[in-house]
């Protein structure tokens, strides 16, 4: 199986991812697999339905417009002028009447006498003939006049004509001020006719102003069709249509099913005995893109990384979906409380802790994405809206905390997984305009708060552990390599005692400057037992081990000689730490502690016998420093050792010392790999100089007593 993994990287990730999407879409698949409903009208609904899609309601949006339509009030246009046309006629015609009686009032002074009723035709047919110079409103006017009007109005006297004219225009007058339609025109001459019988005519003079009146009333307010169907269209326009909701209850468990919700169901498609498979498709594509932006995001790792970054970031995604589908599987309208209680900002915060921020990000919006698949019976409802706003931000949210221990950072973590999610839960039901005074509302808050302290506890308890699976650096693994009990640094002590002496001054003076930089100091600290656990190969040679007054043995070996015997102790030293299986930041701060400094004392020995030799010959095989802690064991390392070889060392030549191999070692470039900045630099050099201060500081000669001297004697 390993040989297959080594062999084939690229299809093992894809194997990876693969197997990773198929188990999530199992996970899901449920939730989005769509029912075949046995729908009948009349028959009580076996479950809560729901709309399947937003859809407008086409026939209930048309019965509001025709509503709307129908609430319109017709428009008229009210005619004003045809008030003053009226009675302009029924002037007019007076006007000719006098001029003809006046013409045969002069015709009959001068001419025989004739009968009277031969004059009346007369008169009415001199009237007619003055007709023909009005205009054609006017002579339809007095066209409608009945024949017996004119032969009665040549019947009577000046003064009577004159009365039947002043009622006429006088009543006319009146009544065409008002708004007349053709729907009111006869109620309104009939209100006419009434106001004549209350004159002092005669029957005779009433009879002819009711046919000048039933003549000169028009309907002067007539219906505006146009205009009308404008405001109706206006009217159908401003009708919002009717939509179904995707979410939206249709008819609820128990209830009966009617005609309404028939014609819903029909319209939605889901009387049909088919369903659709575009969820399931849409869940399958989703899933597929979150493997792609995966590989992408990790797309410049090494195959290592990627393989324990794909592992991690699929069981973490795993375990948080079962747990939301969990939730989900008890979830109802009553329990509308309960997802609140899923510890949505875990997967994320682990993610960011154990793998990188982007990761995290990524599992935030993801959860919040297969949410929507998981409570698809409920998409589309307000519930389903402020869930996923509440998971997306408690997800964002535990994205934002530094990349360590949360009990390292608890002040912080807390805000940020606990704080600013209970105020945003807090935002969200005001938002809903709920009460705080209901029970329901105060349980969703209670819930969101005890998700977000689980998250945090599920973090800070499980940390270590995650940490003990997910790295060989866990504070669990480091607590046992530092244990003195060790069998590599027993046999350090038992073969090299002041190579583990040493060890142990370095590994002080490294943690307590990587803390002040702000590293991992517990790392940096148990690193450093194991710096230089190659010189268990060779004690002898390296003169830490060697006892008071014996003789250094490079004084017999040739430069070249002490260089491999020195050198080895670094390449001996992996080799160890690799037996041992050790975390592989021990390791490399075995590879790097020396870098690619200058052996000089050997070198300028072999310089002196043979001036061809170079630098480069002499020096460490390295790597340089890949890490901030690997630069601070590099200084500490050499610091120790020379500051033990000074004879009486002062806190003036500590000091110089110090400053002056920091400063070489960046003029040598021995820093130029790892992130280590000069302000970080300065940090570093104040605090080695302080413990080395503490540690090999000036003694006191105290006084012997005479007596005491002389019993040594």
């Amino acid at each position: 199986m390993n040989t297959f993994i080594q062999k084939k990287p690229k299809v093992t990730l894809a194997l990876m991812l693969s197997f990773f999407s198929i188990i999530l879409f199992l996970l899901t698949f449920s939730n989005v697999r769509q029912k075949q409903l046995h729908l009948q009208e009349g028959q009580p609904a076996e479950e809560t339905i729901r709309a399947n899609k937003t859809i407008e309601n086409t026939a209930e949006t048309e019965n509001k417009r025709q509503l709307a339509e129908e609430a319109v009030v017709s428009e008229y246009t009210y005619q004003p002028d045809y008030k003053d046309t009226q009675v302009g006629y029924v002037e007019k015609l007076f006007q000719l009447v006098d001029e003809v009686n006046s013409d045969f009032a002069k015709q009959t002074s001068s001419a025989t006498t004739t009968d009277a009723n031969s004059l009346v035709e007369a008169k009415v047919a001199a009237l007619k003939g003055k007709f023909e110079s009005v205009n054609e409103n006017a002579l339809a006017f007095y066209q409608g006049l009945p024949s017996v009007f004119y032969t009665e109005i040549f019947g009577f006297s000046t003064d009577d004509i004159h009365r039947v004219r002043d009622e006429a225009t006088t009543i006319i007058e009146k009544y065409m001020e008002e708004k007349i339609r053709q729907t009111n025109l006869s109620e309104t001459k009939q209100s006419a006719l009434y106001d004549v019988q209350l004159t002092d005519l005669s029957s005779d003079l009433q009879q002819s102003v009711r046919y000048l009146i039933n003549q000169g009333i028009i309907v002067n307010e007539f219906y505006n069709e146009k205009k009308t169907e404008e405001q109706k269209a206006a009217a159908r326009d401003t009708v919002t249509p009717v939509m179904i909701y995707q979410g939206e209850i249709i008819v609820r468990e128990g209830n009966q099913i009617d005609s309404k919700a028939m014609e819903k169901l029909e319209l939605l498609g889901m009387t049909k005995q088919s369903t659709s498979i575009f969820p399931l498709l849409a869940l399958a594509v989703l899933i597929a893109f979150q493997s792609v932006l995966l590989a992408y995001l990790i797309i410049d790792r090494s195959f290592s990384e990627k393989l324990r970054l794909i592992s991690l970031f699929a069981l973490v995604m795993i375990a948080s979906v079962a747990v939301m589908k969990l939730f989900q599987l008890f979830y109802n309208e009553q329990t509308s409380f309960l997802p609140q209680i899923f510890p949505v900002a875990f997967a994320p915060l682990i993610l960011t802790i154990f793998c990188n921020r982007r990761l995290g990000i990524l599992g935030a919006v993801m959860q919040v994405l297969i949410a929507y698949f998981l409570y698809f019976d409920s998409v589309g409802t307000t519930f389903l809206q402020v869930l996923a706003a509440i998971y997306l931000f408690n997800g964002i949210m535990a994205t934002m905390v530094q990349r360590k221990r949360l009990a390292n950072q608890a002040g912080r973590a807390f805000v940020w997984i606990i704080l600013f999610p209970f105020i945003f839960n807090v935002v969200m039901v005001i938002y809903q305009g709920l009460s705080f005074t209901e029970t329901n509302t105060l349980l969703t808050v209670a819930c969101g708060l005890l998700g977000s302290g689980f998250s945090y506890l599920l973090s800070v308890g499980l940390h270590p552990y995650l940490e003990l699976i997910l790295t060989d650096d866990s504070d669990l693994v480091l607590n046992e390599l530092s244990n003195p009990n060790h069998p590599l640094l027993k046999e350090l002590l038992e073969t090299a005692p002041g190579t583990y002496h040493h060890s142990m001054m370095v590994a002080n003076l490294s943690a307590n400057a990587v803390a002040e930089i702000g590293g991992r100091a517990l790392l940096t600290r148990v690193a450093c037992y194991y710096h230089d656990i190659g010189k268990i190969k060779h004690p002898n040679f390296f003169v830490e081990n060697l006892p008071n007054g014996a003789e250094n043995p490079h004084n017999y070996l040739l430069p070249e000689d002490s260089k491999q015997i020195i050198f080895s102790h670094v390449t001996e030293g992996v080799k160890i730490l690799e037996e041992y299986h050790m975390p592989q930041f021990i390791v490399d701060i075995c590879w790097q502690h020396h870098g690619t400094t200058l052996m000089t004392f050997f070198y300028v020995k072999a310089k002196e016998r043979n001036p061809k030799i170079t630098e480069a010959e002499f020096r460490y095989p390295g790597p340089k420093p890949q890490t901030r802690e690997a630069a601070v064991v590099n200084i500490a390392d050499s610091c120790e050792a020379a500051v033990r070889a000074m004879g009486q060392p002062t806190p003036e030549k500590i000091q110089k010392f110090v400053h002056d191999l920091i400063q070489g070692r960046i003029a040598d470039g021995q820093f130029n790999e790892c992130d280590i900045t000069l302000k970080d630099l300065v940090k570093v050099e104040k605090s080695i100089i302080s413990g080395l201060g503490s540690t090999f500081h000036s003694r006191i000669q105290y006084p012997t007593l005479k007596k005491t001297e002389e019993e040594k004697a």
